[in-house]
């Protein structure tokens, strides 16, 4: 079990990097590494910081404290806050993280937003829950304020905007309990769109496993004069390709061994390369799924179960929806990329699951607070 839960204080972030590099630097909201001020993200090389420290979308609480309007919207208070931060620093070189909690249960939205897709058509064999709908529109309003006053104040030609998602989108609660917040219950009283936020088809399954529907994510760059407008690339990439791209692009040197690669070349259109590279996925934890593991190289996927030890393969050039498990019929290529995922979790020292003699099946989707962060 890992109970380090938090970031270890020797360890350097983007903070401290793009810092090192001469930028103002500010980050607003999910941390998720670490509860306390000694590992708050100030700490961290970001000159300004607030930590969303829960309360829910309308009462929000923040580390440190601020005085935020009543019923005030948290995405809103932490565009406030990066917008705040873009006018401070506009004559000096900055970066700002805007990690918002949006969309995550317990689904919430502001009521006339909820009743607009209420109103919508319904699309067959989709959710369409209009309280999951209202939750991307206060997204892409968020950023569409943080992209504007980069635009008033002439900052778009010398500035690089990302947007990116951690996982891919969740279809139900892995507890099977109402996936809306109290507030929002009655929308879908007696409904199954109570239990069921989206649908990540054609992609299989979700958010907590390593199937596609849990790993491919959307990741958007504008570069005014480095990225044509409506340009693509299908170039193997990574959330944690982030760190080392901005650090090259930056001139900062990073001082310790990370695990992505710049994709400085395949934003500037050079994809070479990235088609074979190896990319690995490690989550040996029950959540929406069993413990497993899982490497893609070009369009090959294997997955490893690390409960019963078997392995699935799929080709995603021609099953993106990973429904024709491959690995009886090219045992092959099983051998070749579960030797590359055997190497790859011995060089980052992955830990396995092991046996719990104690496992109860009943109790599986029980909460219980992580045994690190136990109160007396």
């Amino acid at each position: 079990m890992n109970r380090t839960q938090y970031l270890p204080s020797e360890l350097k972030t983007l903070g401290n990097v793009m810092k090192s590099a001469g930028y103002a630097t500010g980050y607003f909201g999910k941390w998720h590494l670490g509860r306390d001020q000694q590992h708050h993200p100030s700490r961290f090389g970001f000159d300004e910081a607030y930590e969303y420290a829960g309360g829910g979308y309308y009462h929000s609480r923040f580390r440190p404290p601020l005085e935020a309007k009543p019923n005030k919207r948290l995405s809103e208070t932490l565009t406030d806050m990066a917008v705040k931060f873009i006018e401070k620093n506009k004559e000096k070189p900055f970066f700002v993280f805007v990690a918002h909690y949006d969309v995550h249960v317990q689904l919430d939205a502001d009521t006339a937003l909820i009743n607009k897709y209420l109103q919508k058509p319904k699309i067959d064999h989709y959710p369409c829950n209009a309280v999951y709908a209202s939750m991307i529109e206060h997204i892409d309003r968020s950023v569409g304020r943080i992209v504007q006053i980069i635009d008033s104040l002439g900052l778009a030609d010398d500035t690089m905007v990302i947007f990116f998602s951690d996982n891919g989108g969740l279809i139900k609660r892995f507890d099977n309990i109402v996936l809306l917040a109290d507030s929002k219950k009655y929308v879908y009283e007696g409904d199954t769109l109570a239990y069921i936020a989206t649908s990540n088809y054609p992609l299989s399954r979700e958010k907590g496993t390593v199937y596609e529907g849990g790993i491919r994510e959307p990741l958007i760059v504008k570069w005014p004069g480095k990225i044509d407008e409506g340009s693509w690339t299908d170039a193997m990439v990574s959330g944690v390709d982030v760190f080392p791209t901005l650090a090259e692009m930056s001139g900062a040197n990073i001082s310790q061994t990370v695990d992505g690669e710049s994709m400085l070349n395949v934003l500037l259109g050079n994809d070479k390369g990235h088609e074979e590279r190896a990319v690995f996925w490690h989550y040996p934890v029950y959540h929406h799924g069993v413990p497993a593991s899982a490497v893609r190289q070009g369009d090959w996927k294997l997955i490893h179960n690390l409960v019963d030890n078997t392995y699935e393969l799929y080709n995603l050039a021609n099953d993106i929806a990973e429904s024709h498990d491959l690995s009886q019929e090219n045992t092959a290529k099983v051998k070749e990329l579960s030797a590359l995922l055997d190497q790859w979790r011995k060089e980052v020292g992955a830990r396995l699951p092991v046996l719990n003699p104690d496992f109860d099946e009943v109790r599986r989707y029980e909460w219980a607070r992580h045994p690190s962060v136990m109160r007396k």
